[in-house]
Formats: structure tokens, sequence, C-alpha cells
């Protein structure tokens, strides 16, 4: 089996989790080098990936400067950081494991999409549900014709309150302006995995979300900037900074983020409480994106999808697939998908697992993490998996979630060839 040589750019938790997937299926990858800014997660994956000094940057210029000399480069930086790499590596002749988004500007994402053909590199986006044993699945039964024609879709993303505090209040894509809108950031999943379930192009979309709970006014009365300043509702309060951070010593993304420690002390989880977002009350923060939005889409062949993004949840997605022949209901994260024959009017449950006969990772992202970095490896080595995404069809898919913004904002209907236009 032939080992594949990549590079990592951006060693914050996707950067971590890849590179870390990588170096342990080491008959398929060698890492062998890192750059990442910050020192204390630079200096543990550098430790865990065991890595010379001289492969380990604190910036990935001199890396991208240095003579091509592995097959691939995992880009992970923050959205708004994705551009200049992207383009150097492409320039150099990388293939690329990009991290969603691809950029928060549409035209960057055209830019890379070109580049990377005319330079005849493979960019892989990390759209990771598509290579979850759920969708896997699913995308079986409708290649496999159980459901006819398909007429509509509803689908739901409930992002889990916490989830949406922690991300999208306090973290790092609260702020559109300093990263991306939620429904690009957050749901470009979404669309992609729409898009590659129906496999027609949307045409055009109808979006509404607004920013409804976390702001000022909603803040409670006496509630200080900070919760460890001490709140009088701090006991009652789900998003009491204190409580998730500093006392849950088992929630280790939580306490790594907010840090930016691997190995956090309650003395550093109590300095970011102190000085960063994480540690403010909920709702003070810095955020504008939305903590929920619908979506109506139009596919080519007048199929029709809902979509729903809502931070006021459990978590875990669900979708309804209704065709001619049949429906399919599912819930990510559930063994089963429950199928009913219109012609036999029989329901059944359909085991995950023996639809995808071929698939035993595990992990994050419902197995999706992994799934994408075994793929990205049939990807350079010429293999086919139906998981595969071409740029373009990315980029589409990008498309799709930049448009639903622009209905959003000024609201009305938005046709996808204008907005390429």
């Amino acid at each position: 089996m032939e080992r594949k040589k990549i590079l990592v750019i951006g060693g914050g938790l996707r950067g971590k989790t890849y590179s870390t997937i990588a170096f342990k299926n080491s008959e398929k990858f060698e890492v062998v080098a890192l750059a990442e800014p910050i020192k204390e997660r630079r200096l543990y994956l550098q430790k865990a990936l065991n890595l010379p000094d001289s492969m380990v940057f604190e910036s990935y210029e001199p890396l991208l400067e240095m003579p091509k000399f592995a097959d691939a480069v995992v880009i992970a930086t923050m959205d708004r950081d994705h551009f200049i790499p992207a383009m150097a590596a492409i320039k150099k002749g990388y293939h690329l494991l990009l991290e969603k988004p691809i950029s928060p500007i549409p035209e960057e994402c055209f830019m890379i999409e070109e580049a990377a053909k005319r330079k005849g590199v493979h960019v892989l986006v990390c759209h990771v549900l598509r290579y979850t044993p759920f969708f896997r699945a699913l995308k079986s039964v409708i290649d496999e014709g159980m459901l006819g024609r398909i007429i509509s879709i509803q689908h739901e993303e409930p992002v889990g309150n916490v989830h949406q505090s922690h991300s999208f209040v306090r973290g790092n894509w609260a702020n559109s302006d300093e990263s991306s809108s939620m429904i690009l950031q957050k749901s470009c999943h979404d669309m992609d995995i729409l898009q590659w379930l129906i496999g027609k192009n949307c045409l055009r979309v109808q979006s509404f979300g607004s920013l409804s709970y976390f702001k000022r006014d909603n803040a409670p009365e006496g509630s200080p900037e900070y919760c460890i300043d001490g709140c009088p509702h701090a006991d009652e309060c789900e998003y009491n900074a204190v409580k998730l951070y500093l006392d849950d010593k088992n929630n280790d993304w939580f306490r790594t983020s907010s840090s930016k420690s691997y190995t956090p002390t309650d003395e550093d989880v109590e300095r970011a409480l102190r000085n960063t977002e994480y540690g403010k009350c909920v709702f003070k923060c810095r955020n504008n994106v939305v903590d929920h939005q619908v979506v109506n889409l139009e596919f080519e062949d007048e199929i029709t999808c809902t979509f729903s993004m809502c931070a006021f949840s459990r978590g875990a997605r669900r979708i309804k697939i209704m065709g001619t022949g049949g429906e399919i209901v599912g819930t990510m994260g559930q063994p089963t998908l429950s199928y009913t024959n219109f012609k036999t009017k029989r329901s059944e449950e359909i085991r995950i697992a023996d639809k995808i006969v071929d698939d035993t990772i595990v992990g994050g992202h419902g197995g999706g993490d992994s799934g994408i970095i075994h793929a990205f490896y049939d990807l350079l080595c010429g293999r086919e998996n139906i998981s595969l995404s071409d740029v373009s069809v990315s980029v589409n898919n990008h498309i799709i979630a930049f448009a639903a913004e622009r209905s959003r904002v000024e609201g009305r209907v938005v046709e996808i060839s204008e907005y390429n236009r």
C-alpha cells in the first residue's frame, strides 16, 4: 500500500482531528509537517504526530515556500484564512483537503476552483456528512430506486442550544464579519447533502431567519458581563459559563476551545472565562449570526425541499425523503431508517449497517471525520468512492448557501443563475 505524505496547516480542533486520524492510519498516510501559530497547540501536535523541529512552523508561509515534498495539504485554518494558503498550495501542485467553507467570499471560491482545474489538482472540501454511514445509507436507498422518483425532502438541523452558545454565540463563528454566515458555516453541510441525495441542480431559494434570543434585550436583570463575576441567575441558567467550562471537567471540547490548550488546567480555563468571549454572559457577546433559519429550495425536475436550522433543540439531524414509490425517515445517530413502500403498503426498519456493508468507520460527525480521510486516500490513489465530490460540485453547493443568505437579508426569492451572474 502506497503511503501518501501530507502537510497540515492549522492545528485547531479540525486540524487536530484530521491529522490524528491520518497519523493513526500510518499504512496510508505519513504526516510530515505542521504549521500552527498557537505555541501550545503546535508543541502538543508536534509530539502527537512525532514531527522533528525542522518540520514544525509557526506560520504556513515558509512551509509553502519550500519545494514540493509531499502529496497533499490539509488546510484547517479559520474561514477567512483559507484562500491564501489554498492558492499557494495549489500553485505548488499539492492536492488539498480543505475545511469548509471554501471561503466566505464567493469570488474566492470560484478562484480556488479555477486554479485547481488549471493546475490539475484535487480539492476535496470537508463536507463530512457525505461520508457518514447514515447519509451513505440514504443515498443507497435512493440509488436503488426504493423511493421511485424523488418529489420532496424535509430536512432539519437541530444545532443544540448549548452547541449554539459555544460555537455561534461565544465562539469562533459568532460574528459573520469575522467568519461567515450561519447558513454557510454550519449548514453548507446540509446544502451539499441535499444536492448529493437528489443528484440535481438547485434552481432557486427563499429564506427567512433572524437572531431572536441570544442578544442583550433578553439578558436577565442584574446579570454581569462575565458569568464568573457572580450572576444572580447562575444556578438556573443553562448557559452559565462557569458550569459549562470550569465545573464540567469531562467536556474536553469546551475546555480546550476556550483555553486554546489541549491540556488545559483549571487556571487556564478560568483565565479564559475572565478575559474572552467564552466567559461572557451569553446575551452580551459580539455575535450577529442567526439562531434560527429556514430555507425553501427548488431543484430541477420540480423537486422541492424545506430546510430548517434551529438552535433551540437537543441536536441530531432529521430527514424525511418522499418519492413516488415510498418514503424514508431517519434521525442521525439512530441505527435504523423507517421505510414505507407505497405499492406493498408495508413499512419496515432498514438497518443502516445492512446498507453500508463496506463501512466500519466510527468517530466524529457520525463517522464522517474518519470517512473523509479514508475517501481522501482513495482520491489520491485514483480510486472511486461513492461520497467523493469534485471541487466544482462543492462550489455550486456553497452558492446555494450564499444565495439563501441573500434571500434572507433582502427578503426575496433568489434565482441561482441570477446569483451566479
